[in-house]
């Protein structure tokens, strides 16, 4: 057997697996999307673009999806680098792995749960209710915009913190310590050393949370109440209540076109900064 077939035959699982997983389903959807709806719900075969033309009746969604996925990533990153950079740098060994199971702890209960939880602590009962005591009055909380990003924040904070955290855990210590006795100061370290040094860790936390965050349907369902939908939630909708499986699976290709372009232009962005970073370093 030569190393040519070697190697094919090593990547064989691997490529079977994404074909039936991936690749058909993803081609079962894109020829749905081009068909029409059943008179009793459903799909029948045909070749229209009429799906995509009605693609503006779920604008709100998309606008509600583009708009709040990557402002919930921003939030998460925001309070899990510190988190992350504090359990790297600053905390003692023997306390590390209590502290990183507490962060994992959220994990070990349903999404369902902890939503119905923020449920009450933003509702009429939670947080409304302790501010009327402090004599602010009229304050409403849950079924909006805040209510879904703080359950975005709260559900995905975790797989933020973790590739944060690897980053800075693998950083020299030395490095640190080199820039101090040059006279740097701790913001100019930071912002010399230990960020540059963690951008492999924030692109990978920030491209989990916002893959994760776009198809999203759960957090927005039950704190949006209606209110606050995504793209998830209208797929939802025409898939399993409308039973339009033509218009959704347009929807979908249209989720999923966007979900690449993103991608590729904030891994592109990312590319650049390391190859700044590299520039830099070299100087």
């Amino acid at each position: 057997m030569t190393e040519r077939e070697r190697n094919w035959l090593l990547v064989a699982p691997a490529g079977a697996w994404l074909l039936v997983m991936l690749v058909l389903p993803l081609s079962v959807v894109l020829i749905f999307s081009f068909g029409e709806r059943a008179p009793a719900g459903g799909w029948v075969p045909a070749f229209t673009f009429e799906q995509y033309a009605n693609l503006p009746a779920r604008l709100t969604a998309f606008q509600n999806t583009l708009t709040l996925a990557p402002l919930g990533t921003l939030a998460a990153l925001i309070i899990a680098y510190p988190l992350a950079y504090q359990l790297a740098v600053r905390t003692d060994p023997k306390w590390k792995t209590i502290l990183l199971v507490l962060v994992i702890v959220p994990f070990w209960t349903s999404i369902l749960i902890r939503s119905y939880a923020w449920i009450f602590i933003l509702g009429g009962q939670g947080l409304p209710a302790l501010l009327e005591v402090f004599g602010i009055e009229g304050v409403r909380l849950i079924y909006t915009p805040f209510a879904v990003t703080i359950g975005i924040v709260y559900g995905y904070l975790p797989l933020m913190v973790f590739p944060i955290y690897v980053a800075l855990d693998r950083l020299d210590k030395r490095l640190l310590e080199a820039s101090s006795d040059l006279g740097a100061r701790p913001i100019t370290t930071f912002l010399r050393v230990t960020l540059p040094m963690s951008i492999s860790g924030i692109a990978t936390g920030c491209m989990l949370v916002f893959i994760l965050l776009m198809g999203e349907f759960l957090i927005p369902a039950l704190l949006g109440g209606g209110k606050v939908f995504f793209v998830g939630n209208a797929l939802v909708d025409l898939f399993l209540q409308s039973r339009n499986w033509a218009f959704g699976s347009a929807v979908a290709v249209m989720l999923i076109l966007v979900m690449l372009v993103t991608v590729t232009v904030y891994m592109r962005l990312i590319s650049r900064l390391s190859a700044t970073r590299e520039d830099v370093s070299i100087m």
